[in-house]
C-alpha cells in the first residue's frame, strides 16, 4: 500500500489557534497550507461518532458530563470554543475531502465503547472514502479498536499509537497489519528509529510545537509531527513517501 504523508498534521484540527476538533479548526489548517489534520473520535450518547477528545464535557465545552451518556439532541447544541459546536464525523469527513486534506483519524472510545466505537467508525470510514483520492489514517492507543478497524477497513492505512514505544512494537504492528508508528516525541528512542528505518516504517511524533525540536526529529529520522502551533510550521510543505 502506497502511503505519502506531509510532514505536518495540525494537532485536533487547528492546534492551538482554534477550537480543538471543530469544523472551524479544519479550515484554518487547510487556509494556512496544512496538507493534514489529526482529530479524535468518540461516540455520543446516541451511538453517533464526534470529534472530541475527552470522555467528559467540561475541559472543551459548555456542558457537563459523559460524552457517551449524552444524547445528540443536547450534545450538538453545546459550545465547543467560540462558538463552533461539536462536529459528527460525518461532518468532518465531508470537509476534509472537500479541502482536499489527509485526516488522521484518531479513534478514542470511552471506556467500555472499543468495539462499538471501532465498529461504527470503521465502516463509515470506508463508505466516506470510497473511491477518493485521498485515503485517511487510522489510528488509536487501543489495540482492540486497531484489530477491528483491520478487519472491516482493510484497505484505510492504520497507525499503531503509543505513549513510549514497547519492546514489542513490531509484533503488534504485523499483527494488526499497520503502517505507520506513532509516539510521543520525547519519549522516541534512537533504538526504535533504527529499527523502523531498517524496515521502511514512517514514524510519526506528538506534540512537537518547538522549531528546534522539529529540526532534531527530522534528521534523527522522523517522518512526520502532529503540532498545536500551527503557525510556526505553515510553510513546511514537504512530504514523506513510503
Amino acid at each position: 500500500m502506497q502511503l505519502t504523508l506531509p510532514r505536518w498534521f495540525a494537532h485536533r484540527g487547528g492546534g492551538s489557534l482554534a477550537p480543538e476538533n471543530t469544523l472551524a479548526g479544519i479550515r484554518l489548517a487547510a487556509s494556512l497550507g496544512y496538507k493534514a489534520v489529526e482529530f479524535d473520535v468518540m461516540l455520543s450518547g446516541d451511538g453517533t461518532p464526534v470529534l472530541i477528545h475527552d470522555e467528559t464535557l467540561e475541559r472543551t465545552t459548555n456542558g457537563s458530563g459523559s460524552v457517551s451518556a449524552t444524547p445528540d439532541s443536547e450534545l450538538f447544541v453545546l459550545d465547543a470554543g467560540g462558538g463552533e459546536p461539536i462536529p459528527n464525523f460525518v461532518e468532518a469527513a465531508a470537509l476534509c475531502c472537500q479541502l482536499g486534506l489527509l485526516a488522521n483519524i484518531e479513534i478514542k472510545p470511552a471506556a467500555g465503547y472499543e468495539i462499538e466505537t471501532a465498529t461504527r467508525v470503521a465502516v463509515l470510514a470506508a463508505n466516506l472514502w470510497r473511491d477518493t483520492a485521498i485515503q485517511p489514517l487510522i489510528s488509536s492507543f487501543s489495540l482492540e479498536v486497531l484489530e477491528v478497524a483491520r478487519d472491516l477497513a482493510p484497505q484505510i492505512p492504520r497507525g499503531i499509537l503509543f505513549e513510549a514505544v514497547p519492546r514489542d512494537w513490531l509484533v503488534e504492528m504485523k499483527r494488526l497489519q499497520a503502517l505507520t508508528l506513532h509516539c510521543c516525541a520525547d519519549l522516541l528512542t534512537d533504538a526504535v528509529l533504527d529499527q523502523a528505518a531498517a524496515l521502511h516504517i514512517p514514524v510519526l511524533c506528538y506534540t512537537v510545537n518547538s522549531p528546534t525540536q522539529a529540526k532534531i526529529l527530522l534528521q534523527r529520522g522522523v517522518a512526520a509531527m502532529f503540532t498545536d502551533r500551527l503557525d510556526l510550521f505553515a510553510d513546511e510543505t514537504s512530504t514523506y513517501k513510503r
